[in-house]
């Protein structure tokens, strides 16, 4: 119990409460990725229900288990209150996102993200978008909930992220408690037999990800390494006591190993001659 090892049994104490909070923090990670997964794999290929079935209405946030849902609505673009989210990944490359809020009948209206265009020459001149539908549109997508705000000033017309709070200050629309990833969009039949509207859309955002990622190993490393720094001070004191503390010989003294016996010296041919 000297004070070198006291030490060093504090250290691998240290080390061990280190390594469970690790492991705590991986497993919470693994936890969160696995939850988001079940619900992507859940909802992503489900058949569509009324938007009025998944939320009430304006206003109302979007429960985290109805993440991904998928829904219908049908209503009106608002394109003057378009906007762009910038830097924006899709198939590993940066670019915009086109939100646009769907009015709707219950005087409400619904973030939608009509999807991905590339950038453009600089961040003040975009690429070209293509023009949003007019009248009235059916809508299909994903519900999803409102991004956390990155605290960034922007241009007017562009959001850092889909902030719904960021969002209703810029277009002073009464936007729903989430936004909607679409999937498809059609219009009415036009007028007197005429074939509907050609609707050209921002490329399709690609499929998100459910990989759950390495956190559940990760932590089951933390906290089989936990112990190890018990065991290496185990160890060491081990091999210190059995060289300091030998047990006594036959005498009273330590106990000695007898030394091994010195093996004859061959004689060779030759140094018989030289005798």
């Amino acid at each position: 119990m000297s004070r070198r090892w006291v030490t060093a049994l504090v250290v691998a104490a240290l080390f061990a409460v280190a390594c469970v909070y690790l492991g705590r923090w991986q497993w919470g990670r693994h936890e969160d990725k696995a939850a988001r997964a079940q619900r992507i794999n859940s909802h992503y290929l489900a058949s569509p229900v009324p938007l009025s079935t998944a939320m009430p209405g304006p206003g109302a946030a979007l429960p985290r288990a109805e993440d991904w849902t998928v829904v219908t609505a049908t209503g009106r673009y608002a394109a003057q209150s378009l906007m762009l989210v910038r830097n924006r990944p899709n198939n590993g490359v940066f670019g915009y996102e086109v939100v646009v809020p769907l009015q709707l009948a219950d005087g409400g209206s619904l973030l939608v993200d009509r999807g991905w265009i590339p950038n453009g020459p600089s961040a003040a001149d975009p690429s070209t978008v293509p023009p949003t539908p007019a009248g009235d549109v059916a809508v299909t997508g994903w519900l999803r909930v409102g991004e956390p705000s990155l605290g960034r000033q922007m241009p007017s017309g562009q959001l850092a992220s889909i902030n719904l709070a960021e969002a209703r200050a810029q277009t002073g629309e009464s936007l729903y408690g989430a936004y909607l990833i679409l999937r498809a969009e059609a219009v009415p039949p036009g007028k007197d037999g005429l074939p509907a509207q050609a609707i050209v859309r921002p490329q399709a955002l690609e499929r998100p990800d459910t990989d759950e990622g390495p956190h559940l190993a990760y932590a089951l490393q933390w906290w089989f390494a936990a112990p190890v720094g018990f065991v290496l001070v185990l160890v060491g004191a081990r091999r210190e006591f059995l060289e300091t503390f030998e047990p006594p010989g036959p005498a009273g003294g330590n106990a000695t190993v007898p030394p091994l016996p010195l093996k004859a010296k061959k004689t060779r041919i030759w140094d018989e001659e030289d005798e």
